[in-house]
C-alpha cells in the first residue's frame, strides 16, 4: 500500500478578497418611503 504525503504552504502574496456590496434595497425603500409622504401630502396631485 502506498502513503500519501500532504504539504501544507503559506502563499507568497497576501489573500486579497474582494467584497461588492449592494446598497440598492436601501435606496429604493428610501425613495418609496419619500414619495409616500409626498403623495400623502399633496393629495390634489394624484386625485383617485
Amino acid at each position: 500500500m502506498l502513503a500519501g504525503c500532504v504539504s501544507v504552504k503559506a502563499p507568497d502574496k497576501p489573500i486579497e478578497i474582494n467584497l461588492n456590496i449592494s446598497v440598492k434595497q436601501e435606496v429604493v425603500v428610501s425613495l418609496k418611503k419619500d414619495a409616500e409622504d409626498f403623495i400623502t401630502n399633496n393629495p390634489e396631485l394624484f386625485p383617485k
